[in-house]
């Protein structure tokens, strides 16, 4: 199927079903479900799936889905989308606010899965007549905001068999229509670390006496980062960034302990698994010379999302078939974490940036309870995603425009 076939197709289709799609992510938007318990989100789409002639699979936790569309022969194209909420207040004054308090829809997840959704049933239509050149691996995965649902899906072998994986994220930055797409790293690796220091406290008055601890941990607070701006490759773009500091409770007391806690973002792989033992190096040698004891919790998060430059290719002629000349813009490198990094680790792919912006409307920040998209964004999705399974399968090569345009 190509160029004006398929958009003759999607146009069709969409016709058909886009209302129902917006209706479908609108239910979603008012009954949000935090990580591992999205039990009510995994039963409706459940439900549309097997109504579309499908055999959905439900991951061992009851939550999260995989299903399978079209024959084992050819190659297999998975295609994921997140379905968990965040835990935050809806703000948002429009009939489909959320009601469940303290749970909010504040990162698209619920778009991504409408998205998706609309994209089984196209491809399965296809798949029954016939035109379907491959095995598509539809993947509806919990927990991308603890994270750990990317490590849930693989774990139960989700990915085995694939061989390329496409996703992609609401960006209020972008307007609706487009698609902004990125060779390399797209997003970022990002860890928690917690810092513990103690010493023997003392009076204000004789700091010389004892480990002015307060001291030190300001030490702490300015010198790691500082220190990893010169020991690390600026490309590699490490960042150290304190949330959260706590010592003492009196103005003229020196207190015994305190604690310091962060993240740590990095968009180079190396230097993001290097990060551990450098910071704690560091630390120990600020530590040290304070006179204070530092111990260091770290927990890894997710690695850089890294889009490999032919699947990268395929979503950007697909979305120049599906949405027009000019859909395909670049976009910048963030340090956000996402976890569809670590289905990138074992097999190539690509995440693109969905635009969700009215043209010439309000930007609603993810992450906020303020957030909102142009439901006219769904359909674009539908269009994108179908057109780069459809793609991959047929292994199409990149279009000379598309290449140029994202130089």
């Amino acid at each position: 199927m190509r160029g004006r076939e398929l958009r003759g197709e999607l146009d069709a289709f969409l016709a058909e079903t886009e209302q129902e799609l917006v209706e479908f992510r609108r239910d979603l938007h008012m009954h949000p479900e935090l990580a591992f318990a999205e039990y009510r989100t995994t039963q409706r789409i459940a439900e549309r799936l097997t109504a579309a002639g499908l055999t959905p699979s439900v991951l061992p936790r009851g939550t999260g889905i995989i299903c399978d569309v079209g024959s084992g022969d050819g190659p297999t194209v998975a295609l994921r989308a997140d379905i968990d909420a965040l835990p935050l207040q809806d703000e948002k004054d429009v009939p489909y606010r959320s009601t469940v308090a303290g749970a909010c829809h504040a990162c698209g997840h619920d778009v991504h899965t409408a998205i998706l959704l609309g994209t089984s049933i196209f491809l399965a239509q296809q798949a029954a007549a016939g035109l379907l050149p491959g095995r598509v691996r539809l993947i509806f995965q919990p927990a991308e905001e603890l994270p750990g649902g990317a490590l849930e899906v693989m774990a139960q072998g989700g990915i085995s068999g694939v061989d390329r994986i496409f996703g992609l994220h609401c960006d209020p930055r972008v307007d609706v229509g487009q698609l902004g797409l990125r060779t390399g790293p797209i997003t970022s690796a990002c860890d928690k670390i917690v810092i513990r220091v103690s010493g023997p406290g003392g009076h204000t008055a004789r700091p010389h006496l004892t480990a002015d601890l307060v001291f030190a941990l300001a030490k702490i607070l300015t010198e790691l980062p500082a220190a990893l701006s010169r020991r690390v490759d600026p490309r590699s773009s490490l960042s150290l960034v304190w949330g959260r500091v706590e010592a003492g409770s009196a103005a003229n007391a020196i207190p015994d302990d305190g604690i310091a806690a962060g993240t740590v973002r990095c968009l180079d792989e190396n230097a993001w698994h290097a990060a551990p033992d450098l910071i704690k190096s560091l630390l120990e040698s600020v530590a040290s010379a304070y006179g204070i004891e530092a111990t260091m919790d770290y927990t890894r998060g997710v690695p850089p999302v890294v889009n490999d430059e032919v699947s990268v290719e395929m979503l950007a002629e697909a979305a120049e078939r599906a949405l027009g000349a000019g859909a395909v813009v670049p976009t910048q490198q963030s340090l956000g974490g996402e976890d569809f990094a670590w289905y990138l680790e074992s097999i190539p792919g690509a995440f693109a940036r969905l635009g969700t912006r009215s043209p010439d409307g309000l930007t609603y920040d993810i992450h906020q309870g303020t957030f909102d998209v142009d439901e006219k964004a769904i359909a674009m999705g539908v269009r994108v995603m179908a057109a780069t399974a459809l793609t991959a399968l047929w292994e199409v090569g990149p279009l000379d425009s598309i290449t140029s345009a994202l130089a």
